[in-house]
């Protein structure tokens, strides 16, 4: 190995990588997905790669799923039917109630977990559901907290913690979990109970962090 050849930065290869796109005639666009829609978006760029002639049948398909995947998605009233009928609700480990309003969603307690308050919502092509966790006043140095969160961001399967504000103004961690909206109902109870177990594991992992005299 010739040690005096000077080694070439990452940023080099990108740059050359892109020119060699643009002597193919492409052009870059900058686009915002859902993170679940990443493979999805791969296949459909490979695509556009190619002429106009050879992506008609490529949207064809596409169109096609789509419009099944419509119809498979959740209505919040449908999915308030359904949970009542699990057996996380009918042998009484949980319990759910619609709120009505302009964004109506789902009040589920998780009664095997402390009584557990979740929310539930459905937008387009999600469904979320989140906890409270603590107000960010309840941490001793929140700019630690935060750090560590980021550390440890692999430690909770599917689920984030994030801070929000609350319409009185207060600031409060939550952890929540998305799914696409046409998930299976067996795989939102799976999401529901998840959610709950990683806040139990949350409040243990963290609780030196709390503020508590």
């Amino acid at each position: 190995m010739n040690k005096s050849k000077q080694t070439k930065s990452s940023a080099f290869y990108q740059q050359q990588y892109r020119q060699r796109l643009r002597e193919q005639g492409l052009i870059k666009k900058e686009v915002w997905i859902l993170p679940e829609n990443s493979d999805e978006l791969l296949e459909i760029e490979k695509v556009f790669r190619q002429p106009a002639i050879a992506n008609k049948s490529f949207f064809c398909h596409v169109k096609e799923n789509n419009e099944m995947k419509n119809r498979d998605i959740w209505k919040i009233n449908d999915l308030y039917q359904e949970l009542k009928q699990t057996d996380l609700v009918k042998q009484g480990f949980a319990s759910v109630e619609m709120i009505d309003g302009i964004d109506a969603c789902l009040h589920i307690i998780m009664h095997e977990y402390g009584d557990l308050p979740l929310f539930l919502s459905v937008s387009n092509q999600q469904i979320m559901v989140e906890a409270l966790l603590w107000p960010v006043s309840l941490i001793k140095n929140p700019s630690s907290f935060n750090e560590e969160i980021l550390c440890a961001r692999k430690l909770f399967a599917l689920s984030t913690i994030a801070i929000e504000k609350t319409g009185d103004g207060e600031v409060n961690y939550i952890m929540y979990g998305a799914l696409s909206s046409s998930s299976t109902l067996n795989n939102i109870v799976y999401e529901l109970e998840t959610l709950s177990d990683n806040v139990i594991k949350a409040t243990e992992a963290y609780e030196h962090f709390f503020n508590i005299e």
